[in-house]
């Protein structure tokens, strides 16, 4: 297990910012996926943000665990899935209300995508393979 996390230890930059990240490969990670409303004073946003963690929740029963944060603003939640090593952050935000997508943040790269809700647990069911 020592081995396990000292492989998978990084700190590095990200935005001018140092970051500890665990960079555990996504099929080992022991949370896979993380989902939080963009802000959380918003019932609409956690509304839909709950709705997505329960239907990733339901789909991936069987790849690991799902996770839901509405905890501080949207950087620490970030931070805190890089330092547990989450590879991928789903945040539902306004657009999300207008047109049923949600973001998807990969914890290796920062990288963000744009992607339909209803793709949503065969784009990660595609991604741990």
């Amino acid at each position: 297990m020592l081995m396990l996390l000292c492989e998978a230890y990084y700190e590095d930059k990200m935005n001018e910012e140092k970051r500890t990240v665990m960079r555990f490969l996504p099929r080992m990670a022991p949370v896979k996926v993380a989902v939080f409303p963009l802000l959380k004073n918003k019932p609409q946003l956690i509304k839909n943000a709950l709705e997505v963690y329960a239907l990733l929740k339901k789909h991936f029963l069987s790849f690991g665990l799902v996770k839901f944060d509405d905890n501080g603003n949207i950087g620490k939640r970030y931070r805190r899935q890089d330092e547990i090593g989450t590879p991928w952050c789903v945040t539902i935000d306004f657009d999300t209300l207008k047109d049923n997508t949600v973001t998807v943040r990969d914890r290796d790269t920062g990288e963000q995508i744009r992607k339909p809700t209803a793709e949503l647990a065969e784009y990660f069911e595609n991604m741990l393979k």
